[in-house]
């Protein structure tokens, strides 16, 4: 059984739809890439997973998302406030928003520990944490309040208190958002590190995909509320077989491309509940078809696990 599936998943604000049946597995010690586009849907379906959109004006209509066996969408209060931070942990986009700027960072750590191990809300292993994700002299900056912090510091920060529970999964929603490529590395190997260490499975939301290069097991990508394309890491990169996945991998700086500009992809993401009939991509799409703009293609299998919402997807490098 995979330790987080999510099946037919809807998500409605009102009534416009967000996430369009939506259907991924993650394994233990596994991570998942879910690549795509500003406003594809991405950090929705992540905040979904620990029921954390408001509600209202966030519905599910339809689908389920299971976190080891269990519906989220039925758990009550209790129980997903122990899912919440202790089966699933986080690490937010964005840590100078998500920390709290008034307490010290050794307290908002110690507050995760009082909630789900109590038993070890102490200094000793707050500041256990802080080496754990690489932090130097630990002793100092567990009195630091967030502005004291560099970017790379603070996402460090905001990885130790994902950790505190030693959840299974971790998620991830663009944890390199705003940091330089050398501290993006940085943070990508002491991901890779710690799931070593800890056997988490890791759902890292990004819409860079030169990351997924680094870390990715499988990567989904994901148009307009939809998964568009899915498979191993390794195939998705090499032979993309949707437009919209080779269009995303020819926007990625490489060394040694013959052309001085990136292909940059034209127009932008529909809006919400404004998407357009049939494919959704068709309008950027430079492979478009006039019947793409008819019917909305289903996501078929191709070969063993591997997907594609594409009739006429073709084996091609990007």
């Amino acid at each position: 059984m995979p330790l987080l599936e999510l099946r037919d998943l809807h998500i409605h604000f009102g009534a416009t739809p967000a996430v369009d049946g939506v259907s991924l597995s993650l394994e233990e010690g596994r991570t998942l890439c879910l690549v795509g586009e500003s406003g594809c849907g991405k950090s929705i379906t992540a905040l979904s997973i620990g029921r954390l959109l408001l509600m209202p004006p966030a519905h599910y209509p339809r689908g389920e998302i299971l976190v080891d066996g269990r519906d989220v969408l039925r758990l009550r209060s209790r129980q997903l406030q122990s899912l919440r931070g202790g089966t699933v942990g986080y690490v937010f986009q964005e840590p100078g928003a998500s920390l709290n700027p008034v307490l010290r960072v050794g307290t908002q750590i110690r507050e995760a520990l009082e909630l789900h191990r109590p038993d070890s809300a102490t200094e000793a292993e707050v500041l256990r944490l802080l080496r754990l994700v690489g932090i130097p002299a630990p002793e100092s900056r567990i009195r630091d309040y967030p502005h004291q912090l560099s970017g790379g510091m603070a996402q460090r920060v905001m990885i130790a208190m994902g950790l505190a529970s030693q959840p299974r999964l971790l998620v991830a929603d663009e944890p390199t958002t705003a940091l330089d490529v050398t501290v993006q590395a940085q943070i990508i190997e002491l991901l890779q590190r710690l799931q070593g260490e800890l056997g988490m499975a890791i759902l890292l939301i990004t819409h860079n995909l030169g990351l997924v290069t680094d870390i990715g097991d499988r990567v989904a990508v994901m148009y307009a509320g939809r998964i568009v394309e899915e498979g191993p890491a390794t195939e998705i990169l090499t032979r993309p077989r949707h437009p919209y996945t080779r269009a995303l991998l020819r926007s990625v700086p490489e060394l040694g491309r013959s052309s001085d500009r990136l292909a940059a992809i034209p127009g932008t993401v529909p809006s919400l509940g404004q998407w357009p009939a049939g494919c959704r991509f068709a309008p950027r799409c430079p492979e478009a078809r006039p019947e793409c703009g008819q019917r909305m293609p289903e996501l078929k299998e191709i070969s063993p696990g591997r997907t594609v919402r594409c009739p006429f997807s073709q084996d091609s490098e990007p």
